[in-house]
């Protein structure tokens, strides 16, 4: 008879999988799969603790190639995430980013959702 008490109040206070997924799914839609992306999740972070930063220095940070930050940026720069400003220095031409209001907006929204996810699983 202890076994069996001892079990129904382990199943009472654990959560099953499917409980616990579906909390997880009820968060996961509202995360911005734009950001959600490893390399632009790493961008727009190195951006919000920084005024701004030059292709080679996100390039660097980022540890990536010059093709893989240009496809990540420009898809951030569409979204109106982060703003790019070319110009010359010299002969040699710069590239330069800033993250924007509205690209601060979305990065505080989604770190609420990743935080929101995380208390939910840490409650199960």
């Amino acid at each position: 008879m202890a076994k069996q008490s001892i079990a129904k109040r382990k199943q009472e206070t654990e959560s099953s999988p499917r409980e616990v997924r579906g909390k997880a799914q009820s968060a996961a839609p509202n995360l911005d799969r734009l950001i959600h992306e490893r390399l632009r999740l790493g961008i727009i972070s190195a951006l919000a603790a920084n005024e701004s930063l030059s292709f080679s220095d996100l390039k660097s940070l980022m540890n990536t190639t010059d093709g893989n930050l240009s496809v990540h940026a420009r898809k951030l720069e569409e979204a109106g995430y982060i703003a790019c400003t070319k110009y010359f220095e010299g002969r040699l031409p710069k590239t330069e980013y800033k993250l924007t209001a509205t690209g601060r907006r979305a990065l505080e929204n989604y770190l609420s959702h990743m935080e929101t996810l995380i208390r939910q699983m840490k409650a199960t």
